[in-house]
């Protein structure tokens, strides 16, 4: 289905995959599968709309866990700031492309 993103789909063809996962969920004796059905419903509003528009929130979603881990290691900070610069710091461009290369 999110493969239908980049090929510019409209609704009907995107309709159809939806509805062909779907019916293989509800035909599928395994409650993880059909768990994963209800979820994929339930999101379909958001899962839509990215298809349609190509856009998702997954850099700021991105920055804001980095901002979460760094408040985490730090274990707390006295200093606002401090925590101000350190979460500064981390979520700069330059930061992250060195974080990346690191954790290879």
């Amino acid at each position: 289905m999110l493969a239908c993103a980049r090929t510019g789909a409209n609704r009907h063809q995107v309709g159809h995959p939806r509805w062909k996962f779907l019916t293989w969920c509800a035909d599928a004796d395994i409650p993880e599968v059909r768990r994963l059905a209800a979820t994929v419903d339930r999101w379909w509003p958001e899962t839509e709309a990215f298809i349609a528009t190509g856009h998702s929130n997954a850099k700021s979603e991105g920055i804001n866990r980095m901002i979460k881990l760094t408040a985490r290691a730090a274990r707390g900070f006295r200093n606002p700031a401090n925590q101000c610069l350190r979460t500064r710091c981390v979520t700069t461009r330059r930061a992250r492309g060195h974080l990346r290369t690191a954790q290879l």
